[in-house]
């Protein structure tokens, strides 16, 4: 399947299923869709806990439950199932091209190296921040290279460890989303994880700037976006809010068990104001949440629930109540976490659609592209990577 029969397959799916993966479990009491397919909710909220995070780690494994009650959805495996790149043994640039790096960006910035393809030209290394990635290429690839970033600090670091490592390797201080003489005629962009609007810029800037020879890692899609994505490829039938490319990237690794109860508890907290929100304010509609400064989730819920209704203009639950309130945050995140499998089933298929848009229009541009991943899931789940030469 080509790139372009893959976009066109996935944005008919993703149009078609939208409300599936639209609906939010946290601001709705029930989704829509749990009417629509009542098994499926009720095999959702049935889940026990250790079935539940599984799934909340596991796509594929989501994805397989719910195609058993909505078949179209199998295949989805089969349009998020991207190839490993094919990677190069980088040689032995000495130890001190990574001074300071800590170990998973490094083996991040390794696995990227491996699998971009030098193309013999001079180097643009795209929102490079230290010039890790610049770094090692200027040592691997025996070319110059030239890091555009836009905090000074950040330059005057990076120059200072590629001199300590010997890489030929320039810094330019610069907002890259403004014009510029920086991606000239016949240079390799490379960029690993530049954001939304920063990696959009590079890839519909390529072709009109010469750009022989592009590799890019795509990160946070939903920066710079306004209102609704605008697609760079053409018209699609997929119509992504904010909301929806944020939705893209919510997939993380594993976090540490501690973390996991502070993110459940909090979800549990302010579900559980949000109870009482709708029991104060007579309305049963939800309203966005500020955000709560961390220190208000350190104390009881009791002291919790008087600064957020303070905030927010409210009464003070009495004691007697509080009890209830927390238990029904409880019973409401449970159920929050369980229904919201079925948003899981979407992440990669969103993300792949999106690196999808930028990688058609580098070959509508005039581009050979291939698009694949570049390192395990465990390093980084933001492990696509888009590669185009010039024809």
């Amino acid at each position: 399947m080509n790139l372009v029969q893959r976009q066109q397959r996935l944005d008919g799916l993703l149009a078609a299923f939208q409300p599936l993966w639209h609906a939010q479990p946290f601001r709705e009491l029930r989704p829509a869709w749990c009417a629509e397919w009542p098994a499926l909710a009720s095999a959702l909220l049935a889940l026990d806990d250790a079935a539940e995070a599984h799934l909340a780690a596991d796509d594929a494994a989501a994805t397989a439950l719910v195609a058993r009650h909505i078949p179209e959805l199998g295949e989805l495996l089969d349009l998020v199932d991207l190839a490993d790149c094919q990677a190069a043994a980088p040689p032995e640039v000495g130890r001190f091209w990574a001074w300071g790096i800590p170990g998973r960006k490094r083996a991040q910035i390794e696995a990227f190296a491996a699998a971009a393809r030098c193309s013999q030209r001079p180097v643009i290394d795209w929102c490079g921040g230290k010039g890790h990635l610049g770094r090692l290429l200027a040592l691997n690839w025996d070319q110059g290279v030239t890091t555009l970033e836009i905090d000074h600090v950040l330059c005057a670091e990076g120059a200072e460890l590629a001199e300590r490592a010997g890489a030929e390797q320039q810094f330019v201080a610069t907002d890259v989303r403004e014009p510029g003489r920086y991606l000239q005629g016949g240079r390799h962009a490379v960029a690993l994880h530049a954001c939304g609007d920063l990696h959009r810029t590079l890839v519909a800037g390529a072709a009109g700037q010469g750009l022989a020879a592009l590799d890019l890692a795509p990160c946070c899609y939903y920066r710079g976006i306004h209102g609704s994505y605008e697609p760079l490829s053409g018209a699609l039938l997929n119509r992504l809010s904010t909301e929806g490319a944020r939705l893209a990237v919510t997939e993380l690794v594993t976090a540490a068990p501690r973390q996991a109860r502070q993110r459940d508890r909090e979800m549990a907290w302010k579900l559980g104001f949000d109870v009482w929100r709708r029991q104060a304010s007579g309305s049963d509609g939800y309203r966005n949440f500020r955000p709560v400064p961390a220190p208000w989730m350190r104390g009881s819920f009791a002291e919790f629930m008087v600064l957020l209704a303070g905030r927010e203009s409210l009464p003070v639950p009495g004691a007697h109540q509080v009890d209830l309130l927390e238990q029904s945050g409880w019973a409401r995140q449970r159920e929050v976490m369980r229904l919201s499998v079925v948003r899981h089933v979407f992440r990669r298929p969103l993300e792949v659609w999106l690196a999808l848009d930028l990688a058609v229009r580098l070959q509508n541009d005039g581009y050979s592209v291939s698009l694949g991943r570049f390192c395990e899931r465990r390093l980084t789940p933001r492990n696509l990577l888009i590669s185009a030469r010039l024809n």
